[in-house]
C-alpha cells in the first residue's frame, strides 16, 4: 500500500514570517512513519515547505490536524476523497473535538496513534475502515515510539532537533487543550529519550513538551542523566519552577539556554478566570532566579482574559521591559472547541466567529468583557511592535554577556528583520541557516 501523510499549511500570525512555518518538521507525521510496517510505502507532504501532489497515487491519506488548519484539512480531504482515496484525520483538534470532526473524514483517530495506526492500515486493506479509532485505556509512556528522524529533509527546516519527554500536562487551565475530555499525561522512559538524542547526533536540543517539569522527580532523573553531555537545550515550564530551585541549578549545569514560561497575565484576577494557578507577586522572584543562573526567558502572555482592561498592554510591556524578559510570545485569548473555556463562552453567547482558520491566537473571535474587540486586537499588535522596537531591545539586553549573541540573533534577525532572513532562506538552505544560528548563539563549532 502507498500511504500519504500530510501536514496542512499553518495560518501565519501578523508577526510570523516563513521562518516560523519552516521552523521544524511535524513529529506527528514522523511518528506515524515509524509506526507504519516496512512493507508499505510512505510519502510525507508538509504543506508549509512543499506542495501536495494529488496525482501521486495513494491507498490511504493521513492528515494531522491542529485547530486553525481544520478548514484547510477539510479541503485537502475532499480532493483526495473525490479521487476515491480514504482519508484518516488525527491530531490535537480531532482528539479534543472528535464529534464535530467525524463528518469530514472517512475515519478519525482519537488520542495516541501507537495502538491503532497499524489496525487502520489493515482495515483499509480489507475494506472495513471504521469511523473512529480510540484505544487509550491504560496508555503508558513506554508505548510512545520515537519519530522517524532519519526521514527528515533537513534542508527544508530551520531546526530539526526536537524531542519530547512526555505527552500532555498534569494541569487543567481552562483555555488549554489539556482541559479536554480525552487528555492524557504520560512520561516516556528516560532511556528512550536519550536514544532519541543519540540518534539525532546533536549538541542542541529543543524539548517540546507542554510542561517539562510536570513530574519534578522525573525531571530530576532526566537532568541527572544530562550531566556531562555538553548539550545546549531549551524547554517549556510553568511558573511552578520557582518552587524547585534545585531543578533550576541542574538546568543551568546541564546547558539550559532558555525556558518558555506561561506567565499568561500580570493580573491575578484574570488568571483566576481560567483556572490558572499563577500568582503575579511571585513573578519577579522567579525571573531573578532564572536570570541569575544565566538562563533566558521566553514569556507567554495572553490578552483578553475577563479581568483585562485596555491598560493591560502598557502595564504588561512595562513589566516585561523592567525585568529584561528576552523574548515574548503573545496571544489573544482563544476558546478552543472542546475546552472548558469554549463551553463556558458558548453558554454565555460570547463566541462571535466560528471560522476556525482564525483560531490561531491572533484574532478576536469572542466578546471580551473589559474592552472592545478592536481594543484587544490593536493592543495585541501594539505589544509586539513596542516589545521588539530597537529601543526596547536595547533596554532588555541581558546582563550576562554569554547570552547576548543568542539574544541579538533572535530579537534582531528573527523578529526585527525576519522577512529579510526569510527571503535569504530561499537561497540558503534552512539547514545551513540553522547551523549558522547555532554557531553564533552557542559559540560551538
Amino acid at each position: 500500500m502507498k500511504i500519504i501523510l500530510i501536514q496542512p499549511k499553518m495560518n501565519k500570525r501578523p508577526m510570523d514570517t516563513d521562518l516560523k512555518t519552516r521552523m521544524s518538521p511535524s513529529l506527528a507525521l514522523l511518528t506515524l512513519m515509524r509506526l507504519t510496517p516496512d512493507v508499505h510505502e510512505v510519502v510525507i507532504f508538509n504543506e508549509n515547505v512543499e506542495k501536495i501532489d494529488y496525482s501521486c497515487g495513494a491507498d490511504i491519506v493521513g492528515i494531522t490536524v491542529t485547530l486553525d488548519v481544520m478548514p484547510r484539512a477539510v479541503q485537502i480531504a475532499e480532493k483526495f476523497q473525490r479521487l476515491g482515496i480514504p482519508v484518516v484525520a488525527g491530531g490535537i483538534h480531532i482528539t479534543s473535538n472528535p464529534d464535530d470532526c467525524m463528518q469530514y473524514f472517512n475515519a478519525v483517530c482519537i488520542g495516541a496513534a501507537e495502538r491503532v495506526w497499524a489496525r487502520i492500515i489493515g482495515d483499509v486493506a480489507h475494506d472495513r475502515l471504521q469511523q473512529a479509532y480510540h484505544d487509550m485505556e491504560g496508555f503508558r509512556g513506554h508505548e510512545i515510539v520515537s519519530p522517524s528522524y532519519n526521514s527528515i529533509d533537513k534542508s527544508k527546516y530551520l531546526y530539526t532537533n526536537v524531542i519530547t519527554t512526555s505527552r500532555g500536562c498534569p494541569n487543567r487551565c481552562d483555555f488549554c487543550y489539556n482541559s479536554c475530555r480525552n487528555r492524557i499525561y504520560v512520561q516516556r522512559p528516560i532511556e528512550d529519550v536519550f536514544k532519541d538524542i543519540e540518534s539525532l547526533g546533536t549538541r542542541h536540543v529543543l524539548f517540546i513538551d507542554d510542561n517539562f517539569i510536570g513530574v519534578p522527580s522525573y525531571t530530576r532523573e532526566l537532568l541527572n542523566r544530562l550531566r556531562g553531555m555538553n548539550l545546549k537545550w531549551s524547554a517549556a515550564v510553568t511558573t511552578k519552577i520557582a518552587d524547585y530551585p534545585d531543578l533550576l541549578d541542574m538546568m543551568a549545569e546541564t546547558g539550559c539556554q532558555s525556558l518558555f514560561i506561561g506567565f499568561e497575565s500580570i493580573n491575578n484576577s484574570s488568571l483566576q478566570t481560567v483556572n490558572k494557578e499563577n500568582r503575579f507577586e511571585k513573578y519577579e522572584r522567579l525571573v531573578a532566579e532564572i536570570h541569575s543562573r544565566g538562563i533566558m526567558i521566553n514569556a507567554s502572555m495572553v490578552f483578553g482574559l475577563d479581568g483585562d482592561e485596555p491598560d493591560v498592554f502598557k502595564r504588561t510591556l512595562d513589566w516585561l521591559v523592567k525585568n529584561k524578559i528576552e523574548t515574548l510570545t503573545s496571544h489573544i485569548l482563544t476558546p478552543y472547541p472542546g475546552t472548558e473555556l469554549y463551553r463556558r463562552m458558548k453558554e454565555e453567547d460570547r463566541i462571535i466567529d466560528y471560522d476556525l482558520s482564525k483560531y490561531n491566537t491572533s484574532h478576536v473571535v469572542f466578546k471580551p468583557k473589559g474592552m472592545t474587540g478592536e481594543e484587544l486586537y490593536e493592543g495585541y499588535l501594539w505589544m509586539y511592535r513596542k516589545f521588539y522596537s530597537f529601543r526596547n531591545i536595547l533596554r532588555r539586553m541581558p546582563e550576562h554577556e554569554a547570552q547576548r549573541k543568542s539574544y541579538i540573533l533572535f530579537n534582531i534577525f528573527y523578529r526585527k528583520f525576519g522577512r529579510i532572513i526569510s527571503a535569504l532562506a530561499r537561497i540558503i538552505p534552512m539547514r545551513a541557516l540553522g547551523r549558522m544560528a547555532a554557531r553564533i548563539s552557542y559559540r560551538i563549532k
